[in-house]
């Protein structure tokens, strides 16, 4: 199988690109800094309709994984919904099959809404923010080409190397500056390990369509935080406040409904607790 990933340098591209280098043939993108350093990665800005389609049509993989993403503005919006376009593209170009990486950020987390959670694969997006809505346009592009698979996942952490809002809190908590740990947002937070293992178990299914892939276990941020500060003995916690969000900008429950990736994957879709536990009896 010769796959080719995109943003390499993310967090989730980290995890992914070692183990996916243990299939076959495997090359990854980065746009400016690259953190694995192997002869197999190649720089491209998404953004670059020509570049990309250069780089796929001369690759030919037979599967493309689009972890590729930003949430930082200006970059934002044309990294997400110009990038996907021209991924898309181009793997249409030569048929590759096309794994997309979405998020439960594009619902809006409301009980009284049409749609409430538990989101299923079937559930509408429903932004709330310009993430969720760029995400969402993502979506869209990636679902008009047959050839694709859409995994909508939650937070993402790894026990060997911080996530970016663990070491986030670090930094503040250290620096004494006030960390607020929202107790009524929930999300089903998945391994890196867990979350890579699926979607190279994807690229070989037969499965089309969206897919949701998390955790098992539904935390709210603060039990998630507090889990993942525990596990890096961050101290010292002085600064730390545990309270309500009200909302607004970021959605309050994004459970998913995970009933069909369970049933579609053999990769187990352990919960933080089970995570934590199995990693310290290794």
């Amino acid at each position: 199988m010769r796959l080719l990933i995109t943003g390499g340098s993310s967090y989730l591209g980290q995890h992914l690109t070692p183990l996916a280098a243990a299939t076959g043939d495997v090359w990854y993108t980065y746009l400016h800094n690259d953190p694995l350093s192997q002869p197999y990665g190649r720089p491209l800005d998404l953004r670059d309709d020509t570049a990309v389609h250069h780089l796929i049509t001369t690759l030919r993989p037979d599967v493309v994984i689009h972890t590729a993403g930003s949430n930082r503005i200006p970059d934002m919006e044309a990294v997400i919904v110009t990038g996907t376009r021209n991924v898309t593209a181009a793997a249409a170009a030569i048929n590759a099959r096309l794994i997309h990486l979405s998020t439960d950020s594009i619902f809006n987390g409301r009980h009284d809404a049409p749609h409430p959670p538990p989101y299923d694969e079937d559930a509408p997006p429903s932004p709330v923010n310009a993430y969720g809505a760029a995400k969402a346009r993502a979506e869209a592009i990636v679902a008009a080409y047959p050839n694709h698979v859409i995994v909508r996942t939650s937070l993402i952490y790894g026990l060997q190397q911080p996530d970016h809002s663990t070491s986030w809190m670090a930094a503040a908590l250290r620096a004494g500056k006030p960390v607020t740990l929202f107790t009524n947002q929930l999300r089903n937070p998945v391994w890196a390990h867990t979350l890579s293992l699926a979607c190279l178990e994807l690229a070989v299914n037969a499965y089309r369509g969206i897919l949701n892939v998390a955790g098992q276990q539904v935390l709210s941020r603060a039990e998630f935080a507090l889990r993942l500060l525990d596990w890096w003995q961050i101290q010292p916690r002085d600064t730390l406040v545990e309270g309500a969000s009200l909302g607004g900008e970021w959605p309050l429950d994004c459970r998913l409904d995970l009933r069909r990736a369970a049933a579609v994957l053999t990769t187990p879709l352990s919960g933080v607790d089970e995570v934590l536990t199995a990693v310290r009896r290794i």
